[in-house]
């Protein structure tokens, strides 16, 4: 049985870009120690990348969310730079998303077995919207795997709303380690 870690979005777009976020900024060393931790251990990395084309604005989160972000191959859809995946090594995926949840991430259990992973953990942004919407694929794909999400990794739209998002992981049977110790507190 193996471990995962999922980095969920942790793009330029949201840390420094055009959805600015600052707390997310003030959780890249934690995310940056816990990816070097999987990769000593041989275990398996998931990078999901937000991933919109250039007719964001007339999809349907553009309707709701009216600030064009992670368009592809542009400056704001790289991930960041401390945590820039190695793609060449065997252990890391790097999965583009076009909405808050990963569909490749699912079709990656079904391919590697629902009980393949015995624990899976998940950090990134936005606690409330994708890491949120990742974390339910993961448990649906993988109902007896362990979920963690580590609060001290994660960085929500607001404090309050990634508060919301960590209890409503709970009441999922998601283990939700750190909440209250996160680095932007």
């Amino acid at each position: 049985m193996a471990k995962l870690l999922i980095v969920v979005d942790m793009q330029n777009d949201f840390v420094g870009g055009a959805l600015k976020n600052d707390a997310a900024e003030k959780v890249i060393p934690n995310i940056e120690k816990k990816i070097e931790s999987y990769l000593l251990n041989g275990e398996n990395i998931v990078f999901t990348r937000d991933t919109h084309k250039n007719d964001y604005m007339e999809t349907e989160e553009g309707k709701n969310l009216p600030v064009p972000h992670c368009i592809e191959n542009t400056d704001g859809w790289q991930i960041v730079d401390k945590l820039k995946p190695d793609e060449d090594n065997s252990l890391i995926n790097v999965f583009n998303k076009d909405t808050f949840g990963c569909s490749d991430l699912f079709e990656y259990f079904r391919k590697t077995g629902s009980e393949h992973f015995s624990e899976i953990e998940l950090v990134g942004v936005c606690t409330d919207i994708c890491v949120i919407s990742n974390a339910v694929i993961s448990k649906t794909a993988c109902p007896n795997a362990h979920l963690i999400v580590d609060a001290a990794c994660c960085a929500g739209v607001t404090p309050e709303s990634h508060d919301t998002a960590l209890n409503a992981m709970k009441a999922l049977h998601v283990e939700v380690k750190n909440q209250g110790s996160e680095p932007w507190r």
